[in-house]
C-alpha cells in the first residue's frame, strides 16, 4: 500500500517512488493514478470508481494471490483514511507478504502552507457519514471542542451534501470564540491550489468542498500576518 502524498511529483516520498517502479500492477482510484502516471508505463493498472474501495482491494489481494507484485496506491498516507486498513481486515494473518508506504497526509500538507498551526494537541475528523454514524462524528467534534484541540477537518462538504460543515462550525462555535484562525487550504500542491485564512464566524463564505482541508485553530492559536501559529509553548524571550 502506498501514500502518493497530496499529488505533486516533488512530495512523492523516495521510498514510495520505488515501490510503485518495482510493481507489475497498479491499482487505485482513477484520480491517484492520473498522479502517479508518469509512472506507470508498461504497467497493468485497475481503477474503480468512488465506493468502490472493497472493489479495489479484492482486486489487488487477488492479483497479489497469482504471485504478482501490486501496488495499492492512495493520496496522502495508505494509513490515514486510505487503504491499509481495509486490505488488511480482508487478508488471512500471513497470507501474503505486504508493506505499508507512508506518504505526506493531507493534514501536513495543508498546515505547511498555513504556517504552523499543528504545534500543539490535534484531532482529525472526517466528516463524511458515509462509514460513521453522523451521531459519531458529532460526539467527537464536541470532544475535540471541549477539550480545546486544534481539529484538521477532512471531507467537509460536497455539491450533495453541506449541512454536517455548517453544522460542526456551529458546534465549535459553542466552545470557541468566533475569532478563532481557520485555515481553508483547497488542492494543497496541485493545480488551482487556494489558502484562505479566515474567522470561524466567516469560514463559510468560502468555497469548501471535497478537495479542501481545513484547519480550525485552538483557543491559543492566532495569525500572524499569512500563517496561523500554535504556541508549543517555549517562554521565547523578550526583545
Amino acid at each position: 500500500m502506498v501514500g502518493i502524498g497530496p499529488g505533486d511529483a516533488s512530495l512523492l516520498t523516495p521510498q514510495a517512488r520505488e515501490a510503485l517502479q518495482e510493481a507489475e500492477v497498479v491499482v487505485g482510484y482513477g484520480l491517484y493514478l492520473s498522479q502517479v502516471e508518469f509512472l506507470l508505463e508498461g504497467k497493468e493498472t485497475f481503477t474503480s470508481g468512488m465506493k468502490k474501495e472493497i472493489d479495489r482491494a479484492q482486486k489487488a489481494i487477488d492479483l497479489a494471490r497469482e504471485g504478482k507484485r501490486v501496488a495499492v496506491v492512495s493520496g496522502g498516507d495508505p494509513g490515514v483514511y486510505g487503504m491499509a486498513g481495509l486490505i488488511l481486515e480482508i487478508l488471512e494473518p500471513h497470507e501474503l507478504t505486504v508493506e505499508v508506504v507512508p506518504g505526506i497526509t493531507a493534514a501536513s500538507a495543508a498546515a505547511s502552507l498555513l504556517g504552523a498551526p499543528l504545534m500543539h494537541d490535534f484531532s482529525v475528523i472526517s466528516l463524511s457519514d458515509l462509514l460513521t454514524p453522523w451521531e459519531v462524528i458529532e460526539k467527537r467534534l464536541k470532544a475535540a471542542g471541549e477539550g480545546d484541540f486544534i481539529l484538521v477537518i477532512y471531507n467537509p462538504a460536497s455539491k450533495k451534501r453541506r449541512w454536517q460543515v455548517e453544522r460542526a462550525r456551529e458546534i465549535l462555535l459553542s466552545y470557541r470564540e468566533k475569532q478563532t484562525p481557520v485555515g481553508i487550504v483547497r488542492n494543497s500542491f496541485r493545480d488551482n491550489q487556494e489558502i484562505v485564512i479566515c474567522e470561524l464566524e466567516t469560514m463559510l463564505d468560502y468555497t469548501i468542498d471535497m478537495f479542501t482541508t481545513l484547519i480550525i485553530g485552538s483557543s491559543q492559536t492566532y495569525r500572524r500576518g499569512d500563517y496561523m501559529i500554535t504556541p508549543r509553548g517555549y517562554k521565547i524571550p523578550v526583545k
